[in-house]
C-alpha cells in the first residue's frame, strides 16, 4: 500500500486482469499468480482485478475477496494494486472495499451500480457513501455505460471530486471522447483519469490522462506499456506506430464477448490452464477461434511472449 498516500503515482499501463478458471469452473489461483508475475515482468505498472474483464458478476463475494487477497500478496507493493470492488448492491461494494483496504490495496475501482439505472443524484449518494466509509482509501470511479446502462455525468463526477478528498480519479470506458474532455474541464487538470477504451488510450494522454487500464494488457502488456512510455517521452511517431499496430489485437479481444477471446488465446499460448468462462458467457465459438487465430497472426509481433508452462 505504498502508493496509497499518493495515488497520482498509479500511472502508466495498469493491467485489468481476466479471472482464470479451471476446466471445472473454479477460480484458478495458480494461474492468477502466474498472470500477475507475467504482467509485472513485461512492463505493466500496476495490477487491477475485478473489472468488467474479470467476470465479477459471475463470482461470489468470497471468491472475489480471496482473489483480492491473493493478488495483493503476489504484487507485494512492487507496483500499485487497484482492485475493482463495485457491485450492483451497496452492502457488497462496502464489504469488498473493506477487504481491499485491509489487504493493502493502493486504491479501489468502484463501478457505477449496474442494471438499476440510478439517477445522477443517486449516483452521487452511492459514491459519497463509499468515500465516507473509507476516508483514508483513494477511490476511483469506473464509468462503463455500455455494461451498466448508466453514465456517470461529468458534472456529477466533478461534484464528487470536489466534495470528497479521497475520490481521486475516474476510469473512463466510453467511446464518447468528448466525455473525457468535459470531465477534465469540469474537474481541473489535477484529476486522475485512465482510459479503458483501447483505441482511446493514446489520445487521452494528449488531454492530460495519466494512464491506461486496457484489456489489451492481458495479451500484449509490453506493447501497451511501451505505447504509454513513448507518448509521455514525446516520441509520438513511435507511440502512433504501436497504437495502429495493435488494431488487429483490439479487434481480437472483441471478436466475441470479452474476455472469452483473450482467455482462449492465452490458454493456447500457455499462460493459463483453461479458457473457461462462466455463464452467461460462452466459450469461444469455432468461427470465433478462426477469427482470433487470423488476427493474432496479423499482429504477432505485438503479442508479448509467454514463459514456459512450468511457471504456472
Amino acid at each position: 500500500m505504498r502508493f496509497r498516500s499518493d495515488p497520482s503515482r498509479i500511472r502508466g499501463a495498469i493491467a485489468p486482469l481476466f479471472t482464470p478458471f479451471t476446466d471445472e469452473g473454479a477460480v484458478d489461483h495458480a494461474s492468477l499468480r502466474t498472470m500477475v508475475r507475467w504482467q509485472l515482468a513485461n512492463g505493466s505498472r500496476g495490477i487491477s482485478i475485478g473489472g468488467s474483464t474479470g467476470e465479477p458478476s459471475a463470482q461470489t463475494l468470497t471468491e472475489r475477496a480471496e482473489a483480492i487477497r491473493l493478488v495483493a500478496e503476489e504484487v507485494a507493493d512492487e507496483a500499485p494494486f487497484l482492485p475493482g470492488t463495485g457491485s450492483a448492491k451497496l452492502d457488497e461494494t462496502l464489504e469488498l472495499t473493506a477487504v481491499a483496504a485491509d489487504a493493502g490495496a493502493d486504491a479501489v475501482l468502484v463501478v457505477t451500480p449496474y442494471y438499476a439505472r440510478p439517477t445522477q443524484e443517486a449516483l452521487y449518494t452511492w459514491y459519497s457513501t463509499v468515500a465516507r466509509e473509507f476516508p483514508d482509501l483513494p477511490v476511483v470511479a469506473y464509468n462503463v455505460p455500455v455494461r451498466t446502462a448508466v453514465e456517470l455525468a461529468p458534472q456529477t463526477f466533478a461534484r464528487l471530486y470536489r466534495d470528497h478528498d479521497n475520490i481521486v480519479g475516474i476510469k473512463e470506458t466510453t467511446k464518447d471522447f468528448e466525455h473525457f474532455s468535459r470531465v477534465m474541464h469540469a474537474c481541473g487538470r489535477d484529476v486522475l483519469m485512465w482510459s479503458g477504451i483501447e483505441l482511446l488510450c493514446l489520445p487521452l494522454i494528449a488531454l492530460g490522462g495519466i494512464g491506461f487500464i486496457s484489456a489489451l494488457s492481458n495479451i500484449a502488456p509490453s506493447t501497451v506499456a511501451r505505447t504509454y512510455e513513448a507518448a509521455v517521452a514525446g516520441d509520438w511517431d513511435r507511440a502512433r506506430e504501436l497504437h495502429y499496430g495493435v488494431h488487429p489485437l483490439v479487434d481480437l479481444l472483441f471478436a466475441e464477448t470479452n474476455p472469452a477471446p483473450a482467455k482462449w488465446l492465452m490458454a493456447r499460448r500457455g499462460l493459463i490452464r483453461s479458457d473457461h468462462v462462466r455463464p452467461p458467457l460462452a466459450p469461444l465459438s469455432g468461427q470465433g477461434r478462426d477469427t482470433v487465430r487470423a488476427l493474432a497472426a496479423e499482429a504477432e509481433q505485438y503479442l508479448t511472449p509467454v514463459p514456459p508452462r512450468s511457471l504456472t
